[in-house]
């Protein structure tokens, strides 16, 4: 994200730290009401395209690139990525998948074989139409204005595709083309959907408007190296050369910080009072973030999982619908401290909420009820699960935090040693994995539990509340069938 946000500009950039007032950026004006762009009762947004803009290659940024990065984002769409944020306002749906099974009348598995290719001539035809009917309408160019239409008004819209949001990046159309992504044609469309990020040139590649370009991404040292693209329409960056690095250890970060090896680091707030001490540096604390972290239920777990054991309630594992038992969730929520992880480990930077909804949003309410620690009730709520089996058997899983960071870590932990507490039978091992391989994990539904953070992609409690309770939702939409 922080690389795609200095290659990359935006339609429209965030007013320094305001969260609802933007700045012209690609396009030469925020659409409003008032100025006119904002059209049809909130339905059109109309983006007037900056001329005399450059991309790093040299090719110059036309309304066509704009529209092109839209419906390529439409009709990419990968499982558990962000366009359905496009998607919902623009067509009132969460995949493509769902619009063109409505559009085509069959569903999508009849429609495609497992290679991706039309079933018929019939569906391939309708296809084609489908792009040409649906997708093609939905975002115009009119002589050097882009207009997107919404199927309804939706406050947040330009959050969404506001700089700061990798998705509302803008790409050239030449140079995707060139690399092998979508080339812009109605025709043969549905190769390029749902790539996993190996699967598409952009992986390792990038071409954008911003002020830095990608040199280099040294994969095996989790490095990138960007330099100052002098021709940037905004004028040359104050920095030339600029060098991002995943360090996952903290005593490794702490030492290049200190040396000066490293210029800016990321700190875990359990070691902050360690940089507070530091001379010579500039310490930033207590900046509100506008996130939320929780521990996640998978409730249908891929059978083939290494980290449910036998897969049996036999005391060596768990069954792969462990947690669509109510009694063991409660179980769980009631096992953890909440106030010594905040108060311990977080320095007191945090605090605990009811929902997944941060304070001061729309719909929040303080008057809820939140968990607390229990163990005795955590127990009770374990001995009425599976009709009392799990108590006399115990249980036998892996929790998998992403390497570096300490705080999940600690807060497995934490979740391991009460368990144990509970009863000797509740056996819980705590591994490290890359972030990559985390999310991986993830997504293909073999993490039965899962630490994870979410920071507002816009600020609207929809942004929250979709995306953890809507079974279609990027978080919702992994606790397995037996949720939704």
């Amino acid at each position: 994200g922080e690389v795609i946000f200095n290659v990359y500009d935006n339609l429209v950039a965030y007013d320094g730290e305001s969260m609802s007032k933007f700045v012209p950026m690609l396009s030469t004006v925020v659409p409003t009401v008032e100025n006119g762009y904002l059209r049809d009762g909130g339905t059109t947004y109309v983006f007037p395209i900056r001329e005399g803009v450059k991309f790093h290659n040299g090719n110059d940024l036309t309304p066509e690139d704009v529209e092109y990065t839209f419906e390529r984002a439409l009709l990419y769409n990968p499982p558990g990525g962000p366009v359905w944020m496009y998607l919902d306002p623009m067509f009132g749906v969460f995949s493509i998948r769902t619009l063109v099974e409505d559009y085509v009348g069959a569903s999508w598995d009849t429609i495609f074989d497992s290679e991706m290719n039309p079933t018929s001539p019939e569906y391939e035809e309708a296809l084609v139409n489908f792009y040409n009917d649906v997708i093609d309408p939905a975002v115009e160019v009119q002589g050097n204005e882009v207009l997107v239409h919404l199927a309804r008004p939706f406050a947040p819209f330009l959050n969404v595709i506001a700089s700061g949001s990798s998705w509302g990046s803008i790409l050239d159309k030449e140079y995707s083309v060139e690399l092998g992504i979508w080339d812009g044609n109605a025709e043969g469309w549905w190769k390029y959907h749902g790539w996993t990020k190996e699967q598409s040139p952009y992986f390792d590649h990038a071409m954008g408007t911003g002020p830095y370009k990608l040199v280099e991404w040294d994969h095996a040292q989790q490095r990138v190296t960007l330099e100052r693209f002098d021709d940037y329409w905004k004028g040359p960056a104050p920095i030339r050369r600029v060098i991002i690095q995943g360090i996952d250890e903290w005593s490794t970060r702490r030492a290049m910080l200190e040396t000066g090896d490293a210029d800016i680091a990321y700190v875990p707030a359990q070691y902050l009072d360690v940089v507070l001490s530091m001379d010579g540096l500039t310490v930033i604390p207590g900046t509100p973030e506008v996130s939320i972290t929780s521990l996640g239920f998978n409730w249908q777990v891929d059978p083939e999982s290494p980290y449910i054991g036998s897969g049996q309630l036999d005391g060596n594992g768990i069954p792969p619908d462990f947690f669509a038992d109510h009694n063991v969730r409660l179980g769980f929520a009631y096992a953890f401290d909440y106030d010594g992880m905040i108060n311990e480990v977080l320095n007191g930077l945090g605090e605990k909420v009811p929902t997944a909804l941060p304070t001061g949003f729309l719909g929040f309410d303080e008057d809820l009820p939140t968990y607390e620690l229990d163990l005795q009730k955590a127990e009770n709520y374990f001995k009425r699960a599976y009709q009392g089996r799990l108590w006399q058997t115990g249980f036998n899983m892996t929790i998998l935090y992403n390497t570096g960071n300490d705080s999940r870590r600690v807060s497995a932990e934490i979740l391991r040693d009460n368990l144990a507490k509970i009863n000797p039978r509740f056996q819980v091992e705590v591994r490290g994995v890359q972030w990559p391989t985390y999310l991986d994990e993830r997504e293909n539904m073999m993490l039965p539990v899962y630490i994870i953070g979410w920071v507002a992609d816009f600020p609207d409690p929809h942004n929250f509340i979709f995306t953890y309770y809507h079974s279609e939702g990027d978080y919702g939409g992994f606790y397995g069938d037996n949720f939704a």
